[in-house]
């Protein structure tokens, strides 16, 4: 019986291990740096207790439903309970529902993004579970908006450092990078789609300060959210095709040059490359030019606007 049972647990491991190198799941944690991993993790755990504390302090105790898969977890508890008695709980709920849309975004959007973002949603469901509840005020719209707020300061950051809060984040980011359009705007309309389901089956009430949650974590996911912004690189460079083509291959974005400008002071002949990034791209920007050309000039202007089609990644 013991050896059956270690057979099959070699069986399992070789599969698992198996599945995980076909995948890349090995390549991509390999090639994630030790200072990636600080950052990351340090900003995942603190949307996980962000969004704890905005469910089990606000949303929860106010009958308050919040934005993406959190809400349809809270959503899933509340009908679980009613039918049968006990309540799924929001956060085993809220687990499940992210699995097939980190799946996606392993196709979809990029191996290191999903591999945090998994971290970031285990986090949030086991602070989500943990984390008592406590109930702060009964007044229904004051939770709304702090409970909100809280949830957007989580999300807005956790996106500004290129990890997601999953769930709807994650369909907004793949929306968003077809469109151009902006991810609190998106987000507002799935969300809305979300609280009509609420409504209809809790009262309108409650679906109506679900939608001032909505739209305040909205709003402030946009002002926390710095990837939208738009950073213009201008690159003086003996080297112009080395460092064109690290922009394309990491950064995948187009640049522009400009042949044989010439320097006033030594009359040196070089070239002028001209590029469009986004804030949350300018590290790996700078790490990608100090390897191409560190004897570059580099001129940087911030928010620029842009008319034509540039596309987020």
């Amino acid at each position: 019986m013991k050896m059956n049972k270690k057979i099959y647990l070699q069986r399992l491991h070789f599969l698992i291990n198996k599945w995980a190198k076909k995948g890349g799941i090995f390549r991509t944690l390999q090639s994630i740096s030790r200072e990636k991993y600080t950052e990351k993790l340090s900003a995942a755990l603190l949307y996980g207790l962000l969004s704890s504390i905005a469910v089990n302090f606000f949303f929860q105790p106010g009958h308050v439903y919040s934005s993406g898969a959190t809400g349809l977890a809270q959503v899933i508890s509340a009908v679980s309970g009613r039918l049968t008695g006990y309540a799924v709980p929001v956060a085993v709920s809220f687990y499940a529902i992210n699995i097939p849309l980190l799946l996606l975004a392993w196709r979809k959007i990029g191996h290191k993004f999903t591999v945090f973002t998994f971290f970031t949603v285990t986090f949030s469901a086991l602070l989500i579970q943990l984390m008592p509840i406590v109930v702060l005020t009964e007044d229904p719209l004051l939770n709304a908006v702090f409970g909100g707020l809280i949830m957007g300061l989580g999300v807005g950051y956790g996106l500004r450092t290129n990890i997601s809060s999953g769930g709807t984040d994650i369909v907004s980011l793949l929306i968003r990078k077809k469109t151009g359009r902006d991810v609190g705007s998106i987000s507002l309309l799935i969300n809305g789609l979300i609280m009509i389901f609420a409504g209809l089956l809790f009262g309108w009430q409650y679906a109506l300060y679900s939608m001032v949650t909505i739209f305040v974590s909205s709003r402030v996911t946009d002002a926390v959210f710095t990837k939208q912004k738009k950073m213009q690189a201008m690159i003086i460079t003996n080297r112009p095709k080395q460092v064109t083509q690290k922009i394309h291959r990491r950064l995948n974005r187009g640049v522009t040059s400009i042949n044989d400008a010439e320097g006033t002071y030594n009359h040196e002949k070089k070239a002028v490359l001209i590029t469009i990034i986004t804030r949350a791209e300018y590290q790996d920007f700078k790490q990608l030019m100090i390897k191409a050309d560190p004897d570059a000039f580099v001129s940087i202007a911030e928010n620029v606007k842009i008319m034509g089609r540039f596309v987020d990644d």
